[in-house]
């Protein structure tokens, strides 16, 4: 005896299906990507300097523990992010060729500065 279904029913119960058997990839790639992490602290950058690995895709968490909004900008990299006081997030990084790239904060310009060394 079988049982015909649907063409709806039958995508109502397939799909979850396929989705579940591609979600175990997403966390361990996610997972596998370095991390680096920066604290916007009092007009400043903790560390100044970070050091990652060239050629590699990598994480850039953002703290901002100061008391007002702070911006990571990097006119070389194209990345920037404004972050509210207490605020947390992340910015994702293609791999990046061997050197030195410069960042700041646009609300502290003479303060927060640091680079991200690529070696």
């Amino acid at each position: 005896m079988s049982i015909a279904l649907g063409p709806l029913l039958r995508k109502l119960i397939v799909a979850p299906i396929a989705v579940l058997a591609l979600a175990p990839a997403v966390p361990l790639y996610a997972g596998e990507l370095p991390t680096y992490t920066l604290v916007m602290r009092a007009g400043r950058f903790v560390p100044e300097t970070i050091e990652v690995s060239a050629n590699t895709k990598f994480r850039l968490l953002l703290k901002n523990e100061g008391p007002g909004a702070e911006e990571f900008e990097s006119i070389e990299l194209r990345k920037e992010k404004v972050l509210g006081p207490g605020a947390s997030s992340f910015l994702i990084f293609q791999p990046i060729k061997p050197g030195s790239y410069k960042f700041f904060g646009e609300f502290h310009p003479n303060t927060a500065q640091g680079r991200i060394v690529a070696k």
